[in-house]
């Protein structure tokens, strides 16, 4: 017999085996750590996230110059380098912002995607919501100046990768070669005319101010790509995941639909800890830093912090840790990011900005008339990024 647990406070009950994650079977299989040792405790990995001994690693970062830290990506640095340049950017993301410039790109990009959804019935979700977001980091970033929809597949090429063959040697140089050009072709068509467009005339946006500190065009591109991958890559999985648990929880999307803002941001942000698109963060400790006996040693010096398994411990999310609760985090007294977004001086600049577009977008969605899941997504694994990616969801409506 199932054992149930009653959820303190919650007016609502879980059996002790639900398991609501749509991702545990491909993260089992295909998660797996590339260096360092692994940090499941939520407690030890928000410590390591906000020790001051410890650097930034993974993703190319050991292998970056940051000799000249005015001109390097603010990802790869660290320290009082890494605090004043993420103080510089700090107004791209504050909430004015969103209120003020971004919610209304929202609302026009959303508004025109609805309006074709309806006129044509059907419409694939990965495709709506990654424009969604490439409209919203195009404009913190500065690349407004060519086809938004042109460059969202070159980028879309660039950076997706769980599709692709593994196994057939040929077939995936064939797909490495087309990334390839794909990148080069951003480069050449989307960021070269825009920081011509930029030198020419500066605008309020990252682009300008990386510009007028005098980046290298090789500086501005990783700027680009890295925003490319953070603000619309993981968005894009975000909203399309949300999505799909509310397709298969009519409760739960009735409860979105008839809250207000802060409760549905709840709900979101739950689903979230659940389903965290990125395994792991990477940090790494020098050879001379007197590392917190809290946090132990690790022979190599790196860390490689288990996100999803740190928003699953039971002593800070509470009791059955599987199941999707929106009130989990009121219940805990707890930041309901958990860790989805990191911690820490590194802690993920834009989490309120992909907070706001899944919410603009979800809630516009599920008011069109005959809306429905005909499809759900192929689930998919990017090893380079070690995250999930969800493709061909899709969804119809009583058409116009």
């Amino acid at each position: 017999m199932a054992t149930i647990i009653e959820e303190q406070g919650s007016g609502s009950s879980f059996d002790a085996n639900r398991d609501d994650r749509k991702t545990a079977a491909i993260v089992a299989a295909r998660a797996k750590p590339d260096q360092g040792r692994q940090v499941k405790s939520f407690r030890q990995a928000r410590e390591v996230l906000r020790s001051p001994v410890m650097k930034q690693a993974g993703g190319g970062a050991e292998y970056f110059d940051i000799s000249d830290p005015e001109r390097a990506p603010v990802f790869f640095l660290d320290g009082a380098d890494h605090k004043k340049k993420r103080a510089t950017i700090a107004r791209f993301f504050a909430p004015r912002t969103i209120t003020t410039r971004y919610n209304l790109i929202m609302d026009r990009v959303i508004a025109e995607q609805l309006d074709a959804f309806r006129s044509a019935g059907t419409a694939r979700l990965d495709a709506m919501s990654f424009d969604l977001a490439v409209a919203v980091a195009a404009d913190i970033v500065g690349l407004t100046v060519t086809d938004r929809k042109k460059m969202a597949k070159r980028l879309n090429l660039s950076l997706s990768s769980a599709f692709f063959p593994r196994n057939r040697p040929i077939a995936r140089l064939i797909v490495q070669a087309k990334k390839l050009y794909n990148s080069i072709d951003f480069f050449y068509n989307d960021v070269k005319p825009a920081i011509r467009a930029r030198t020419a005339e500066p605008q309020d946006d990252l682009l300008s101010h990386l510009i007028k500190v005098g980046c290298s065009d090789k500086a501005i591109l990783m700027e680009c790509m890295t925003y490319a991958a953070a603000g619309m890559v993981t968005t894009r999985e975000f909203i399309v995941m949300a999505a799909w648990h509310m397709f298969d929880n009519p409760a739960l999307r009735e409860r979105f639909m008839a809250g207000e803002q802060d409760d549905q941001f709840a709900i979101l942000l739950e689903i979230l800890r659940l389903e965290p698109i990125a395994a792991f963060l990477y940090r790494s400790a020098p050879p001379e830093a007197e590392v917190p006996e809290t946090i132990g040693a690790s022979e190599s010096g790196v860390y490689a912090l288990c996100l999803r398994d740190a928003n699953l411990d039971e002593s800070v999310v509470g009791g059955c840790p599987h199941a999707l609760d929106p009130d989990r985090a009121a219940k805990m007294k707890a930041n309901g990011s958990f860790l989805s977004f990191g911690d820490g001086p590194h802690h993920c600049p834009g989490w309120q900005v992909a907070l706001h577009e899944a919410r603009a977008f979800l809630d516009a969605l599920f008011k069109v008339p005959g809306i429905r899941l005909d499809r759900a997504p192929d689930i998919g694994w990017s090893d380079m990024l070690q995250s999930y990616e969800l493709r061909n969801a899709v969804v119809s409506c009583d058409r116009e």
